[in-house]
C-alpha cells in the first residue's frame, strides 16, 4: 500500500493530501503585485500632494512678507522735494504708474541700519510664460535730480518671481478746487498733482501649477506723509533776530 505524505492544511474533500498549483500561485502573486502598486501609487501621491502643499505655503509666505516689506517703506514715504536742474522748479519725488513707483522712504529695506532718506524704485519686469519678477532698485537720495535717472542694473533685487502680474493703484483725495473726486487712478505723478497719494494699493496674480491664475492678493498702504509739508533738500536759512536754542 502506497503511503502519501500529510501536510495540516492541505486536505482535498476526500481527505488526499494536495498542494498548490503553478496557476495558483501566479494569480497569488499578480493579485499581491497589485496590492503593492496601489498602496505605493497611494503613498507616491500623498508625497506629491504634500510637497505641492508645502511649496504654495512656502509661496503664500514670502508674498506675505515681501508684501509687509513693502507697506512699511511706503507709509514711511516723505514729501522729499527734489532740487531740479531746469526752469520748471523743485518738485515732490513720487512717481508711477501700474507697473512701476518710485518715491523717497525714511525706511531703507536692503540696507541694515537707516542711514537718511532712500530713493527706492519697485518695478514689475515680464519675463515670458513662466511669469514676470517684482525687482526693488534701492539707493541714497541725494541732492540731485535723480528721477531723471535710470537706477543702475545690478541694484535691483528680486522681491517676488514667477508671477503673472503685479499691478499698483493711487488713492486720489477729494478736491473740490480742482474738482476731484475720491477715486483710484493708475498714474501718479507729484509734479502734477502737487502732493503725494493718500493710499496704495498693490495687486499680486499668481498662477498655479496647472497655470491657472489664483484669487489676487491685494495689499493696502496708507501715505501718512501726504498731509505734511515738504521736506527741503537745502537747510534752512537763520532768521535774523531769532535766537536758536540749545
Amino acid at each position: 500500500m502506497r503511503r502519501q505524505r500529510f501536510y495540516p492544511g492541505l486536505l482535498d474533500i476526500k481527505g488526499y493530501a494536495t498542494g498548490f498549483t503553478l496557476i495558483e500561485v501566479v494569480i497569488t502573486l499578480t493579485i499581491l503585485g497589485f496590492i503593492c502598486l496601489i498602496i505605493f501609487g497611494a503613498f507616491r501621491l500623498g508625497l506629491s500632494a504634500w510637497e505641492r502643499g508645502e511649496s504654495v505655503k512656502d509661496e503664500y509666505q514670502k508674498v506675505r512678507i515681501v508684501s509687509q516689506l513693502v507697506t512699511q517703506q511706503v507709509k514711511s514715504a516723505v514729501p522729499y522735494k527734489i532740487k531740479s536742474q531746469k526752469a520748471e522748479g523743485d518738485y515732490l519725488a513720487f512717481e508711477g504708474d501700474v507697473r512701476s513707483l518710485r518715491f523717497v522712504s525714511a525706511l531703507p529695506i536692503k540696507g541694515k541700519q537707516p542711514e537718511g532718506f532712500v530713493y527706492a524704485k519697485y518695478e514689475f519686469k515680464e519675463e515670458g510664460s513662466e511669469g514676470g519678477r517684482l525687482i526693488l532698485y534701492e539707493e541714497k537720495a541725494l541732492n540731485k535730480d535723480f528721477f531723471a535717472e535710470e537706477p543702475k542694473e545690478e541694484l535691483g533685487v528680486a522681491l517676488l518671481e514667477g508671477v503673472s502680474s503685479v499691478r499698483f493703484e493711487y488713492f486720489r483725495e477729494e478736491d473740490r478746487l480742482n474738482n476731484q473726486q475720491e477715486e483710484w487712478v493708475e498714474e501718479w505723478k507729484a509734479k502734477d498733482e502737487k502732493r503725494l497719494p493718500k493710499a496704495l494699493k498693490m495687486t499680486i496674480i499668481r498662477k498655479n501649477q496647472q497655470g491657472k491664475e489664483e484669487p489676487p492678493i491685494t495689499v493696502l498702504a496708507s501715505l501718512p506723509a501726504f498731509r505734511f509739508e515738504e521736506v527741503r533738500t537745502m537747510p534752512s536759512r537763520r532768521v535774523p533776530g531769532v535766537s536758536t536754542i540749545r
